[in-house]
């Protein structure tokens, strides 16, 4: 008689406290994060884009927990996205703000002074102010086209 093969695979039971475990371990750092976040009501694309941040931190410095970092390792990865990446002065200050939050909520240390950062630049930005004076001549010449061309 052939073996009858389940149509779903079957789910071991795990362990129960009955059988000696009490908690289900310790919480992973970034639903610690997660759970910070959302205690302090922060918007849920805010809780992503910090978890987002926080794993490139943490990957950017070979899996190290951030409770074993400091201000160095805020100092090169800060530097690393406005020199390698080449990131915006925004996204710059948005994984800033995530680290400071990280090590504020989370790991409850207070990030010291960060110095020597490389800082995105930000693009300077000059108004451009049309005057008449400067509109008119450029206004009789494409009219004049426009008048040519439909003739």
């Amino acid at each position: 008689m052939p073996t009858r093969v389940p149509s779903s695979p079957t789910r071991l039971p795990g362990p129960t406290a009955a059988q000696g475990r009490s908690s289900p371990g310790p919480i992973r750092l970034l639903d610690q994060l997660r759970t910070a976040l959302r205690s302090r009501h922060y918007s849920r694309r805010t809780e992503r884009a910090y978890c987002l941040w926080v794993r490139r931190f943490i990957r950017f410095h070979d899996l190290r927990h951030p409770a074993d970092m400091a201000e160095p390792e805020i100092n090169a990865f800060l530097t690393h996205l406005a020199v390698t990446d080449k990131v915006s002065a925004s996204t710059q200050n948005q994984a800033l703000s995530a680290l400071l939050f990280l090590y504020r909520h989370v790991v409850g240390r207070q990030v010291g002074e960060l110095q020597g950062v490389v800082r995105a630049r930000v693009p300077s930005h000059v108004p451009v102010v049309l005057t008449r004076t400067r509109c008119a001549p450029s206004w009789r010449t494409s009219t004049a086209n426009l008048a040519c061309w439909l003739h």
